[in-house]
């Protein structure tokens, strides 16, 4: 089985035209939330990826833009996206995101993997250290889980004593790239696709992970798409210039 993982998408609707293109063939599609907030196509995601995934875990941006919880704690830029998004979404649209599972999710078609928004500990949290690894890697149920949240491409393994933080390596910076690992028997993993729609490491291309199941491998990718037209939605749709700016810096 090929199951192709998507997190962060944003709203992007040309990162995320970009990845479905790239990542053919697959069998099933997990994401692992925040599909909306910041990018101005919010419907337009919704109504591509409803029919296609097989999986779906709510993110933090999803709860808040559906309004199932407040925009308080998000920074001003992040809470006006929010408002702006809630507004946007259509009837239909707004209630499937109110119902969207909470993570930690098992999928049927692989019970060696979860997927999750933040971490199989608590939806909200960043992975972004081998400290903050440490007690989801003990505690994990499963081989591998999937995860988003930090718009950071990469991951955390542990054997026994062995841990180790996954970087990914690629040679350019407009073109696209693929990165593989295996994942070797008694191993645990905590997988990050990266982001579709707002990439911050400093890698302005879209983001998504493949894992095969069988061949137990994963595929980090990386893939250019129409940037100008993404920023010119968020200029046009009056969203804050900030978030248009970010998009070709990756951060």
């Amino acid at each position: 089985m090929r199951a192709l993982i998507l997190s962060d998408i944003h709203g992007n609707l040309e990162a995320l035209k970009a990845v479905l293109a790239a990542a053919e063939p697959y069998d099933v599609l997990w994401n692992l939330g925040d599909m909306v907030g910041y990018g101005a196509s919010p419907n337009e995601v919704v109504d591509l990826i409803r029919p296609l995934a097989q999986v779906n875990v709510r993110g933090n941006h999803d709860r808040v833009c559906c309004g199932l919880t407040s925009a308080v704690g998000f920074n001003p830029v992040a809470r006006a996206a929010a408002m702006w998004t809630k507004n946007e979404l259509t009837p239909a649209n707004l209630q499937w995101l109110k119902e969207m599972a909470q993570g930690p999710v098992t999928p049927e078609e692989q019970s060696a993997a979860t997927c999750v928004h933040g971490s199989p500990l608590n939806e909200d949290q960043y992975i972004l250290s081998m400290r903050d690894a440490w007690a989801p890697l003990q505690q994990m149920t499963t081989t591998i889980t999937f995860f988003g949240h930090t718009h950071v491409q990469g991951g955390f393994s542990q054997k026994g004593d062995d841990w180790h933080e996954i970087k990914t390596q690629y040679r350019t910076k407009n073109a696209a790239e693929s990165w593989k690992m295996l994942i070797p028997e008694g191993t645990r993993h905590l997988v990050n696709p990266g982001s579709v729609g707002q990439p911050r490491d400093c890698d302005w291309r879209a983001a998504f992970v493949m894992y095969d199941s069988e061949a137990m491998e994963i595929a980090y990718h990386r893939v250019p798409y129409d940037l100008t037209a993404a920023q010119g939605r968020i200029l046009m749709a009056g969203l804050p210039e900030r978030l248009a700016a970010r998009l070709r810096e990756g951060r």
